[in-house]
């Protein structure tokens, strides 16, 4: 069963500032997602209930509420301000 996957609107403004070729490998990381929120190479961060998945030199946080099946993007962005 598939999970939904909803991007913040902060992390939805940061996608759009990225190229697109960016995007593009984005997009395929967050509809991947939807099938397995926990992919091979995510990592559980420390101090907060999210997850974060490496695109190239970008970040995208997430959470995921397996409840609800719900995965929810909270930040995508270069790895140096990703974590701030």
């Amino acid at each position: 069963m598939k999970y939904s996957v909803d991007v913040l609107r902060s992390a939805q403004k940061l996608l759009e500032k990225l190229s697109a070729d960016q995007q593009d490998r984005v997009l395929a990381v967050l509809e991947s997602l939807a099938e397995v929120p926990r992919p091979d190479g995510c990592r559980k961060l420390s101090g907060r209930d999210a997850w974060r998945v490496r695109v190239g030199d970008y970040r995208v946080i997430y959470e995921v509420a397996d409840d609800t099946r719900q995965v929810t993007v909270v930040v995508i962005a270069n790895r140096k301000d990703a974590y701030r």
